[in-house]
């Protein structure tokens, strides 16, 4: 028997939840790049910025807020990467693309000054800490 409609976006909707969520969590970046490049076939017409990398980042939760799309700027966080690095600045969402996060760090410890990190990639961070 053929599905009707309403049992193919039931079925649409288990799939992106079920299979393609849990896929970002857990990709790495050169997969996720490669999804963003064509995710309107594989999402359909949403941003991939706010599915595709909030969904991705969203494996470190305190990047993200739950039901709110793209990466989360109202706490400060501290960033460890693979390599030992620690970071500790305000998610900066406009600047955070392609799986690579920025953060609005303070130059100097009490000077009110800050600037933009480089680039972290989702790939390199092993830690995300809401301070």
């Amino acid at each position: 028997m053929m599905p009707t409609f309403a049992e193919l976006v039931v079925s649409r909707q288990q799939w992106l939840e079920g299979t393609l969520r849990p896929w970002c969590l857990a990709a790495p970046w050169k997969e996720l790049f490669q999804a963003e490049q064509d995710w309107i076939n594989l999402a359909g017409q949403v941003d991939p910025q706010g599915t595709l990398w909030t969904w991705a980042w969203s494996r470190f939760a305190a990047l993200v807020c739950e039901g709110l799309p793209g990466i989360e700027e109202s706490h400060c966080v501290r960033v460890t990467t693979r390599d030992g690095r620690v970071f500790v600045g305000y998610p900066d969402n406009r600047e955070s693309r392609h799986g690579k996060l920025r953060l609005l760090c303070e130059t100097l410890p009490g000077t009110g000054r800050h600037e933009l990190s480089e680039a972290i990639s989702i790939d390199d961070v092993v830690a995300v800490q809401r301070l």
